[in-house]
């Protein structure tokens, strides 16, 4: 008789989850994985596939327009929401169901319940009304993050909406204030207007997108406005109550603001609620995160954690990768930390923004010596067309290396540069190696390899 019920038993099967439990059954371990919603995590659910669907939705009104400025005798049509809700979350439902299957098919026991511990080798897995426990050799946690509301403010919690309310919208409101300046913020931001919303930004910092490179900020900011965006900063609501179908926001200013709904991007927190870890010698830190070493080991040696309830870089491909090492250290006996420097990423800003390696700031924060390659231009279509909009490019380039130590675009496709560009910044590649890549022409990457001028 065996001495556990499981080789592996996984909490959550999101992104990250569900990989490490595909390849451990890979290996002929017996595993179980738990999950109270749908398989596919935040990613899938709620999160980067639904919004992105919506972000080309909101993106077609632009389209037309350029389809008219290119001769095109096109006019825009009405957008059915609640067309496009069903097709959404249709999609969402068969991507989920793949994963149920992919975990199938590699022979782990996929187990609808919440699971929380009882001891360190013990789990009490809770299904409607029923409880049985189960025990595991191994036990990686995966529950991933969860958005929150405000407790202090009065009225959040009654009259808010939070990014997961999005995709359910009974219907789409003629104005919108979304509260927050991070990437959740600034997307659905630009969505909502980009599907007829009037949307106002409020943020309580001095600019949105904290952490990210300060030209980049302003950059997109101007680009926003541009694109009929309200971002009001220095300002943060005290108060919600509702007139009729108006929310009325009550200001730390003195001022009140009156809208349709709002949504509120003000963060999101490590899902631990319910886990029980107060049983074993595992403490939260002062953000609700579980505690990991290197190689996302917590406290106790045979319990692991990976993805966003760790808090440490809150993507879906880093919560894949950590998955892979996990599977390594922990049940190959071959110890493998994921490098989280250097990650490549986007926000689905319109225009996009795609950044990889360290900001402005972060270089002269380390006291890098550094010099700045950057340009400002409109692409060849919009210049066609007559638009206004701006693309943006900059490289910080270690000045006694010549290492490219950053590269922050913010234009159309910047997702899909930044993936290529990410190669040579996590290869440490030098601004001569840049500049001698040959350009593809007409592009607007070729930018990239023939900045020539620093800035001064």
């Amino acid at each position: 008789m065996a001495e556990y019920d499981y080789d592996l038993f996984v909490i959550g099967a999101g992104s990250g989850g569900v990989r490490a439990a595909r390849l451990a059954a890979n290996m002929g371990l017996k595993v179980g994985v738990a999950e109270e919603d749908r398989p596919g995590g935040t990613c899938v659910l709620r999160g980067c596939v639904p919004k992105k669907f919506m972000v080309y939705a909101s993106e077609v009104p632009s389209n037309i327009d350029y389809a008219r400025g290119f001769g095109w005798d096109v006019q825009l049509g009405d957008f059915n929401w609640h067309q496009f809700k069903t097709h959404n979350q249709a999609e969402v439902t068969r991507l989920s169901g793949i994963y149920g299957s992919n975990l199938a098919r590699a022979g782990a026991e996929l187990i609808p319940c919440h699971a929380g511990f009882k001891d360190e080798h013990t789990l009490i897995l809770t299904q409607g009304g029923a409880t049985r426990e189960v025990t595991a050799k191994t036990i990686l946690i995966a529950t991933g993050g969860w958005p929150f509301l405000p407790q202090h403010c009065p009225g959040v919690l009654e009259h808010a909406l939070t990014s997961n309310d999005m995709f359910e919208l009974p219907e789409l409101p003629k104005k919108m204030v979304i509260v927050g300046g991070g990437y959740i913020a600034v997307e659905f931001a630009g969505i909502m207007n980009g599907l007829g919303v009037e949307v106002t930004l409020m943020y309580r910092g001095e600019k949105i997108l904290r952490g990210f490179d300060s030209d980049v900020r302003d950059h997109l900011t101007a680009e926003m406005k541009l694109r009929g965006i309200t971002i009001l900063t220095g300002v943060d609501p005290i108060k919600l109550h509702t007139e009729g179908d108006d929310t009325i926001l009550h200001l730390n200013n003195g001022e009140t603001f009156t809208t349709g709904k709002v949504m509120y991007a003000s963060g999101r927190k490590p899902k631990t609620e319910g886990l029980n870890l107060d049983v074993l010698d595992i403490k939260v830190d002062v953000h609700g995160a579980i505690p990991v070493d290197a190689f996302s080991r917590t406290a106790v040696p045979h319990i692991f954690a990976i993805g966003d309830v760790t808090n440490r870089v809150n993507l879906t491909p880093v919560a894949i990768r950590e998955a892979v090492a996990f599977v390594e250290t922990a049940l190959k006996d071959n110890p493998v930390a994921y490098d989280h420097g250097n990650i490549p990423t986007a926000v689905f800003s319109q225009p996009e923004i795609g950044t990889v390696g360290l900001s402005e700031d972060d270089a002269k924060a380390k006291g890098i010596v550094y010099d700045v390659y950057q340009t400002r231009f409109r692409p060849m279509k919009t210049a066609f067309v007559g638009g206004e909009s701006r693309t943006f490019m900059k490289l910080i380039v270690e000045a006694e290396s010549d290492i490219v130590i950053g590269c922050h675009i913010v234009g159309n496709d910047s997702g899909e540069m930044i993936q290529l560009a990410g190669i040579a910044v996590k290869a440490r590649l030098t601004k001569a190696q840049w500049d001698a890549t040959c350009a593809v022409h007409p592009t607007a990457a070729e930018e990239l390899v023939t900045i020539k001028d620093k800035r001064l």
